[in-house]
């Protein structure tokens, strides 16, 4: 007979490596949201589902459950197999916890294939992340990197990172960059996927005295930033870095590679265009019929993006702050590295 796990058991026994977890809710359901480090071995396709529930719903459970038997049945040898193939300790969760695991665990057990199965399934993992992010004790400093559009936090974050700094990439979380333009090229994460990830890395970071992230508003793209992280901003060393224009339109258009998205930059603009300077907007406008991207960036820059930021350095006080004037990104790197040390030397001693 399978055993029956609590989320916090399950995720004790992912982050050994000692589980392969298994997703068999349909494909959909996965994309939209999952534990991390799941694949997914659907139970049901979604057109599948689909059918199931019309049926559950406008004739009767029973109707349902003949219909989902009928439809499983003729791909088991096929869904075993999925089973079959991967080594180790499994364990398998649904929605709910309902008959999608129940049946395939059931099944497996009777192919001599042992598999754990997530109580009360994804849905008990969603309720524990949103418990976790509201009681976890996260309380290392923050170095939050700040500055206008294009001083290249992000790339500065992810190197500092492969060096082993601790960082939170809120972008990468949200698999977004942060800004109106922010999901051109990217498919955004929603708030689900979002709070999964940041609390998967928070956990990592948990024993960690600093962390440097990026100095993001309370939304990026689709998720918003939970209170614990809008905590370690409020309290957090704000470095800002100031950058020549040139340089900066040189990291976005590196980063955006806008000619390869023309018409989701046209429509991003469509976006904030009655906020701009009428003649300035046209100007933007006729750029991007162009393909003159760095004029269009450097518009943006200096009648939207510069602006706005400019009272971001007033929120918090002198003593919080420390400004850097740096040629490029590199020199950048080198100088919050430095000042990320040494503090944290000065902390531990």
């Amino acid at each position: 007979m399978h055993r029956n796990i609590t989320i916090e058991e399950l995720l004790k026994l992912a982050n050994q490596n000692k589980v392969t977890m298994i997703d068999v809710r349909s494909p959909s359901e996965f994309q939209n949201a999952t534990i991390p480090g799941s694949i997914n071995i659907p139970f049901f396709t979604d057109q599948e589902r689909a059918e199931v529930g019309t049926l559950y719903k406008q004739v009767s459970p029973e109707a349902a459950q003949e219909r989902g038997l009928e439809i499983i049945s003729a791909k088991l040898p096929a869904f075993v197999q999925s089973f079959k193939e991967i080594e180790g300790e499994k364990a398998v969760f649904c929605w709910r916890g309902g008959m999608r695991s129940k049946t395939t665990a059931t099944v497996l057990e009777l192919m001599k294939i042992h598999v754990l199965r997530l109580e009360e399934g994804f849905r008990s993992y969603r309720k524990w992340v949103v418990e976790r992010l509201e009681t976890i004790d996260f309380t290392p400093h923050a170095y939050i990197l700040d500055g206008n559009t294009g001083i290249g936090k992000t790339v500065i974050l992810r190197e500092l990172q492969k060096e082993g700094f601790p960082v939170i990439d809120l972008e990468k979380l949200a698999n977004h960059r942060g800004s109106i333009f922010g999901g051109i090229g990217l498919e955004p994460h929603n708030q689900k996927v979002f709070d999964s990830l940041l609390v998967q890395r928070m956990d990592q970071l948990k024993d960690s005295s600093s962390v440097l992230l990026e100095g993001e508003s309370r939304r990026v793209g689709k998720a918003l930033l939970p209170p614990v992280i809008e905590a370690l901003k409020d309290k957090g060393t704000h470095i800002f870095i100031n950058l020549p224009i040139e340089e900066r339109i040189q990291t976005i258009l590196d980063d955006y590679q806008p000619w390869e998205h023309q018409q989701e930059c046209i429509e991003a603009f469509q976006r904030i265009k009655a906020r701009i300077h009428t003649p300035i907007a046209e100007e933007v406008e006729q750029a991007l019929q162009n393909e003159n991207y760095s004029l269009v960036v450097r518009r943006l820059l200096e009648y939207y993006y510069d602006p706005r930021y400019q009272h971001a350095a007033e929120q918090y006080p002198e003593a919080q702050k420390i400004t850097i004037h740096v040629k490029n990104i590199e020199e950048a790197k080198e100088k919050i590295q430095q000042i990320v040390s040494k503090q944290r030397i000065s902390h531990s001693g």
